[in-house]
């Protein structure tokens, strides 16, 4: 078995992660956003400070502009992983519904196919629940296990991972295109708070409609326990989502109605999907941990 390298792009979140995350190898491809006619790479900025200054926009003109992965940034990767004596790269992506960077890359891995063995995963979701499948994939590396045993451990939780809940105001849905038509001017007219979150095909958009953000905070918490079910804490794991400060510590207060316990540290999103759903953001990340009596097909 060849030299392997885990790749992940900057929408995963492990450079907002903790830090024993950083620590494993997996190297970033990034993703950009423009704000204030100023490009950025959106794992080198203060997400907290960007937040804030995105509860100031009021007109859709000023809404940041994001963009997918550059070839440049994902050429230099792959020919810095041959210079460093890796034989096969497994690249694990932003849903490609949210960006067009999986596609990107599966188009400049074929100007690879004569160097590098290149397995290109797209995530189907976003945020550290992207970055935690290139953790998965990078421990089980680690452990000597085969890239095809590895694909089947990453397709078992991509079926389990889950990631819902609010954004307590609509603009940012509805200037990114996540809510539409009759759907936005319906839900600005009664002040609706939608709840929202990923499909299994990757789409990002609407679960369920609450009049109140209280309300669909509590929503959010008996969709969470709905969904773990009877399943034991080892057995997952789960942590607070969010983007600016206020929804996420009114969503901890009500989750202790609830006897909902986080066992993982907060992961705050960062400034590319962010951008479409807004400093308002606050929900779970969820990830089932494959017990022994699971099949992994």
């Amino acid at each position: 078995m060849g030299k392997r390298l885990v790749v992940g792009t900057s929408t995963g979140a492990i450079d907002f992660a903790p830090d024993r995350y950083k620590d494993l190898g997996i190297k970033i491809i990034p993703l950009c956003y423009t704000f204030k006619g100023v490009e950025y790479e959106e794992n080198k900025v203060d997400a907290k400070s960007y937040y804030k200054e995105l509860e100031l926009i009021n007109k859709v003109e000023d809404m940041p502009k994001t963009s997918m992965a550059k070839v440049k940034d994902i050429k230099d990767c792959f020919d810095t992983a041959i210079k460093d004596g890796y034989d096969e790269i497994i690249v694990i992506t932003v849903s490609s519904y949210v960006s067009g960077t999986y596609n990107v890359i599966c188009n400049v891995a074929k100007e690879y196919e004569d160097k590098l063995k290149i397995t290109v995963i797209d995530s189907k979701i976003a945020c550290f629940l992207e970055g935690y499948l290139c953790v998965l994939a990078q421990n089980l590396v680690n452990k000597g296990v085969s890239t095809e045993d590895i694909i089947k451990e990453i397709n078992w939780v991509q079926k389990t991972q889950q990631f819902f809940g609010i954004s307590s105001k609509l603009e940012f849905l509805i200037y990114g295109g996540r809510l539409k038509g009759a759907k936005a001017f319906m839900g600005k007219l009664l002040q609706i708070c939608p709840m929202i979150g990923f499909d299994r095909d990757g789409v990002l958009g609407p679960l369920m409609s609450v009049r109140t953000p209280k309300k669909a905070l509590h929503a959010t918490c008996q969709r969470l326990l709905e969904i773990i079910g009877d399943r034991k804490s080892e057995d997952y794991i789960l942590y607070h989502v969010h983007t600016g400060e206020h929804p996420v510590d009114m969503l901890k207060e009500i989750e202790k109605e609830y006897g909902i316990k986080c066992n993982h540290e907060d992961v705050i999103m960062t400034p590319v999907p962010a951008s479409g759903s807004g400093p308002w953001l606050a929900g779970y990340g969820l990830s089932f941990i494959r017990r022994e009596d699971e099949p992994l097909e």
